[in-house]
């Protein structure tokens, strides 16, 4: 059984949220006494206000849509490409340990560290950030989904072939399904990956996107924007860790590690 919560303690969903908010009072309280700059380091009530207005213009939701779909389309097709090359080259280990190695090696290079090469290739176009975008959630998904398929259990798979699996009846029934952890896994660290590296393209070089929306085109930077704008990356990354977490628990329900109840028995 678990540990009974003291009756004087706060419940843990309420406790999470006591630190952040004990910051933000001050925060705001440095800022209204002037302990903070307010050019460098606004109020949150500022920052809120400014989030109001853009809201009510409509800025808000145009800006952080684009950003949204940047940051899906990398995903899944980075995303599709690192499952497709995982489970091939579990499929025929032997023709693609070399490229497995190869791929490997470029996993250890900062996706960042291609910008110049591809803004070479292509210019500071729209296809440049996808393509970034679309290496940050490839590595991740790839090698995830290679450690999960190596480290399924050789038991399942003699087991399945036993039973007169072979080829992608065997994969689709038996390994996919024992490797599901580490691909979810994989996907949760590329989408927070996606999102970091969307930051630095938006802030960096984008016409358009949150990055945009924080820093105006043809303005001087303003604080409140900036925060805005580094809240909304904030949220919106939190928000997708929180939709992928949902759907771990959903696909992975067969798992103790998602379903607690099934280990209270063994205490």
């Amino acid at each position: 059984m678990g540990a009974a919560r003291h009756p004087g303690a706060p419940d843990a969903r309420i406790a999470r949220w006591i630190a952040p908010l004990l910051v933000l009072a001050l925060w705001e309280l440095a800022a209204r006494v002037g302990w903070l700059p307010s050019l460098l380091l606004p109020a949150p009530s500022a920052v809120f206000v400014a989030a109001a207005t853009l809201a009510q213009s409509g800025e808000l939701w145009q800006y952080a849509r684009i950003s949204i779909e940047r940051a899906l389309s990398g995903l899944l097709l980075g995303g599709a490409a690192g499952l497709v090359l995982g489970v091939l080259n579990g499929m025929v280990r032997q023709a693609a340990a070399r490229a497995d190695d190869i791929l490997r090696a470029l996993a250890a290079v900062p996706v960042l560290a291609f910008a110049p090469l591809i803004l070479l290739w292509v210019g500071a176009e729209e296809i440049a950030r996808l393509a970034l975008l679309s290496l940050a959630a490839f590595f991740p998904v790839y090698l995830h989904t290679v450690r999960g398929i190596r480290a399924v259990d050789p038991a399942l798979i003699e087991t399945g072939r036993s039973c007169g699996l072979r080829g992608w009846p065997l994969y689709r029934d038996v390994i996919l399904p024992g490797a599901l952890p580490s691909v979810l896994a994989g996907l949760r660290q590329a989408l927070g990956l996606a999102w970091l590296v969307l930051a630095a393209l938006e802030l960096l070089a984008a016409p358009s996107g949150i990055g945009r929306l924080a820093l105006p085109a043809g303005e001087p930077p303003r604080a409140d924007a900036l925060l805005l704008g580094i809240a909304l990356y904030a949220a919106l990354s939190k928000a997708s860790d929180a939709l992928t977490a949902a759907l771990e628990r959903r696909l992975l329900r067969w798992s103790p590690a998602h379903r607690p109840e099934l280990l209270s028995g063994i205490h």
